[in-house]
């Protein structure tokens, strides 16, 4: 069984901001697979379904950004689990926008979501897709630009282009060729 945990903050006042950006891709996904989100004890959203041949949980922890791991922690351990069938998408300012980078396993790459995960579970060898939301312009800080709302343009980009990058990765991640 896969876990697949999009990154996000809970609340209409951050659906469509940068920071969402992962759970605005799973949401593409799991809409893809008529997979319903349900509420769970696990302090997020959870949805079941196959995806790409295999049995898998999606995961919107609903614990805001910097206590994602809280979530993922008590899924992983109610689900039993592994690290190599965690899966993370989230956004990242160090990849160019529009872009989808793959990994397994390092830092946190100065993530608080990806820092709560690694914390709370103390794994970092899981599979994570960072969807590119770019650097801030001149004068912005980090924080303001993740934070702020994405244009139609960046939207309509998730999700048709990136969608497309991160289903051919997920594929190469079940087929055990990542």
């Amino acid at each position: 069984m896969k876990l697949i945990v999009g990154l996000g903050n809970p609340g209409p006042k951050y659906e469509t901001t940068r920071h969402n950006a992962g759970f605005l891709l799973l949401d593409q996904i799991a809409q893809r697979a008529k997979i319903n989100w349900e509420a769970s004890k696990f302090q997020g959203l959870i949805g079941r379904g196959s995806l790409w041949g295999e049995s898998s949980v999606l995961l919107k922890p609903l614990t805001f950004m910097n206590l994602s791991g809280r979530s993922v922690g008590a899924v992983m351990r109610f689900f039993k689990i592994e690290v190599r069938d965690l899966v993370v998408i989230f956004d990242d300012v160090d990849v160019p926008a529009g872009k989808v980078r793959a990994r397994v396993g390092g830092g946190h790459g100065g993530h608080n979501g990806v820092r709560s995960i690694i914390d709370e579970t103390g794994l970092v060898e899981f599979h994570r897709l960072k969807l590119g939301v770019g650097r801030p312009p001149e004068g912005w800080d980090t924080a303001d630009w993740v934070l702020g709302a994405m244009t139609d343009t960046e939207l309509l980009g998730l999700q048709e282009g990136m969608l497309k990058d991160v289903d051919i990765r997920m594929k190469q991640i079940f087929d055990h060729k990542m």
